[in-house]
This record gives C-alpha cells, sequence and structure tokens, in this order.
C-alpha cells in the first residue's frame, strides 16, 4: 500500500474500499497498480490508499507471489525462487525494516537531469512543461527542483490521452 501515486507506473484509479489500520483508523482505497521498476523489478496490485503517510509492504503477500524473503540482523533480500540473483536489498532501522525499490542499487536504475524533467512532467499529472517553469518562477511548488523544463519530445501517455478514436 502507498499514498504517493508518483510511486506507480501505471494505476487503475477506482474506490474499492477500505483498509483497517492497527490502531482500528480505516483508509480509503482509491485505485490498484503496478509500483517498481520497468526493467527490472515490479511488484504487481499495490493499493493506493487515501492519506498514508508511509508505504507498507505485506511479506506474505509477497511470498504468496512466488518471492523468497530473508530476513537478517540489520538487512532483508527479495529473491526469486530456485535463483541466486537478489532482486532487492533492504535495510533496519529500529524495529523497522526499510525497503527502497525506486531507489535500490540493486535494481541500476540511472536518472538523467533530461529524464527528470519528465519524471516531474509525470509526478505532477501530466502538466505542460510551459506551466512545470510557472510553477518554479513564481515558487509555487515546495520540493519542485529548478530545472527549466523543455519540451523536446511527445509524451508518449499524453499522446495516448489525446487520441480519440
Amino acid at each position: 500500500m502507498t499514498g504517493d501515486a508518483s510511486k506507480f507506473v501505471n494505476i487503475t484509479l477506482k474506490q474499492e474500499g477500505h483498509v483497517t489500520y492497527g490502531n482500528n483508523n480505516k483508509g480509503k482505497i482509491l485505485g490498484k497498480g503496478t509500483i517498481g521498476n520497468e526493467n527490472s523489478f515490479l511488484i504487481h496490485d499495490v493499493f493506493y490508499v487515501e492519506g498514508l503517510k508511509h508505504n507498507i509492504m505485506s511479506i506474505s503477500q509477497l511470498c504468496d507471489k512466488g518471492y523468497l524473503v530473508t530476513f537478517k540482523t540489520n538487512s532483508h533480500e527479495i529473491r526469486l525462487p530456485n535463483s541466486k540473483e537478489v532482486l532487492l536489498v533492504g535495510k533496519r532501522i529500529n524495529n523497522v525494516y526499510l525497503l527502497d525499490i525506486l531507489n535500490s542499487t540493486s535494481i541500476g536504475c540511472l536518472l538523467s537531469k533530461h529524464e527528470e524533467s519528465w519524471l516531474w512532467h509525470r509526478r505532477i499529472t501530466h502538466i505542460y512543461m510551459h506551466h512545470l517553469n510557472k510553477l518554479i518562477s513564481k515558487d509555487l511548488v515546495i520540493g519542485l527542483p529548478k530545472l527549466k523544463f523543455e519540451k523536446d519530445h511527445v509524451c508518449e501517455a499524453c499522446q495516448k490521452g489525446k487520441q480519440t478514436k
């Protein structure tokens, strides 16, 4: 589960019900999708939950999907069964095992400044590059990097969204 829509490679938005947290509070499920890196590691059927502050992963669901999860004192590994290759490595901080799927070195995902402008285009619901430049010039979004956003190619998702047939 995650509360951050920008983590999804693809997502289907539909309200499917609620999840109940350990303190009996509930969060509304807004959609379901796939997170990870398109080139090497994807986790399917991840819920997009309204207001969720931290990403939560179910180890039992990973095991049900065929992954082998090994916990150690200060780390953990996720791999496919009958394989020596480690897909992801996480670390333990206090009593919580943390896993950063998008920035894991085991995935080998690299990002250039050129790609970063298109990443922000996708994160902010495929906004026009001209509007991104306006947001930066007027300092309207906290955390938006000071980049020059240029439209040097056509976004495939935007193009498909504008097709009528």
